[in-house]
């Protein structure tokens, strides 16, 4: 029988409650269903009967698989069954057909506004100390993730267009912004690769509502365009880009007003005609010139709108960039830590929610991150990530239920604060393997040819 979340609001929350300890998936579950989650969550559940798994309960169990060195959904539902009987409640069967359903029912809309919801959430606990002259810096960049080689996969997602049918993936890139001082994702959008709209420019200004007045943007070459920063500009944004490398070669430090050894202001003038994604009033609506400071430091030309010496020097600025690197590691902990670079949902609109799901398992330990970084004194940049999943999981799976949890929790928060990552500034390292691949052919074929030719052979 069919119920709706407000007549039922009390009867989820004891099912809620009554499920706390018994999930394998207990650490996501917690978070869930902590004050500041709970009620978020609840305002997106659907209309939804009793079921084996209910829509937290699923969440929380697709947030393990994202952490999880075994992501298949098997051993999402083998853990639940052996977790249900040691606990002594109802069995289940290790189908998983009942836990794939669920996941299907599972809105989208649900798993992206918690995303959403807890990168603000860890946002509003960033102290003014931890930001960059007393102002939010948010880092802007993209990426691509591949998804299983399925009919409705290639259609929405289609392989880069210059591999042959049946021999590349489907791929999905993104565009995300995250917060310098915590590391928390603010916000993302996706879209297939090539044709006109389809690239991080057009990501990014989708995103644009995600910054507010006074904060800076700060990003590689490849965003440093004149309509980019006229709109930054006309929100009360800042930018700190590379200049493009287009750019960057007609780059004359002798033009200008100097401001300093090879740094000066200039003004760029707006381009004679829209771009294809421009209306003509937006274009018109442009200013016909911007002001802004170049200045090369170590070899980089930067761009900025932070156009005072005085009030941001060329030291400053340069120390800025170099914290550009910082979402280039963000995007390795949800790639390659977590395991996001290759997704296992076999439906587009599954592999959407699969991303999502993934981003807000690394806001969910960001948000451990920063806890532990406000309770020990500390800046979150310096905690581990993969070290707070290892003690995160471990501690859930042994939480006490007495009278001495909170003095635990304190504890676990300075185990997580026990490791640091090392400041290696200027560190490079030579993108090179030293262990050989085994030696497999490339498959210059599509699978299922080759299958055929194999099966020819040996019968």
């Amino acid at each position: 029988m069919s119920y709706t979340i407000g007549s039922f609001r009390s009867q989820q929350q004891h099912r809620v409650s009554r499920h706390r300890g018994a999930l394998d998936a207990l650490a996501f579950f917690n978070q869930l269903t902590s004050n500041e989650l709970l009620n978020q969550a609840e305002s997106y559940l659907p209309s939804h009967r009793e079921r084996l798994f209910p829509p937290t309960e699923t969440l929380s169990m697709f947030l393990a698989q994202a952490v999880s060195d075994d992501r298949s959904c098997q051993n999402a539902v083998n853990r639940s069954a052996i977790s249900r009987l040691v606990s002594g409640l109802p069995k289940c069967s290790t189908a998983t057909g009942g836990y794939c359903r669920a996941r299907q029912r599972l809105p989208i809309t649900m798993v992206r506004e918690l995303a959403r919801f807890t990168g603000q959430l860890i946002d509003q606990q960033v102290v003014d100390k931890w930001r960059w002259q007393g102002r939010r810096v948010r880092i802007v960049d993209g990426t691509t993730v591949t998804l299983p080689d399925t009919p409705a996969n290639q259609q929405r997602y289609p392989q880069i267009s210059t591999q042959k049918p049946g021999l590349g993936y489907p791929i999905c890139q993104l565009v995300g912004i995250t917060c310098l001082a915590s590391g928390a994702l603010l916000d993302a959008a996706m879209c297939r690769i090539g044709g006109q709209g389809h690239d991080e420019h057009s990501l990014l200004r989708q995103l644009l509502k995600t910054l507010k007045n006074n904060d800076i943007v700060l990003a590689d070459a490849f965003y440093a365009s004149y309509f980019l920063i006229a709109e930054l500009q006309k929100r009360g944004i800042d930018v700190v880009f590379e200049q493009h490398g287009s750019r960057k070669r007609s780059t004359d430090f002798r033009r200008g007003k100097k401001l300093g050894s090879k740094d000066h202001l200039i003004r760029l003038q707006r381009p004679n005609y829209p771009p294809a994604w421009m209306s003509q009033a937006q274009f018109d609506s442009m200013p016909h010139s911007l002001t802004v400071r170049e200045l090369n430091v170590n070899g980089r030309v930067l761009v900025t709108t932070l156009c005072s010496p005085k009030a941001v020097t060329k030291q400053a600025l340069k120390q800025l960039y170099k914290s550009r690197w910082h979402i280039e590691l963000d995007i390795r902990h949800i790639k390659t830590t977590m395991g996001m670079d290759t997704l296992s949902c076999h439906s587009p609109d599954m592999a959407e929610k699969e991303i999502w799901v993934y981003l807000l398992a690394y806001n969910l330990i960001r948000l451990v991150m920063i806890q532990s970084a406000l309770f020990c004194g500390i800046l979150p940049r310096q905690l581990s990530f993969k070290h707070t999943i290892q003690l995160w999981q471990a501690y859930h799976r042994q939480r006490p239920d007495h009278e001495d949890q909170i003095d635990v929790s304190k504890e676990f928060l300075r185990l997580i604060a026990q490791q640091r990552v090392g400041n290696r500034p200027g560190r490079v390292e030579p993108r090179a393997l030293k262990r050989r691949r085994k030696p497999y052919s490339m498959l210059n074929e599509p699978r299922h040819i080759l299958k055929q030719k194999i099966v020819r052979i040996w019968t």
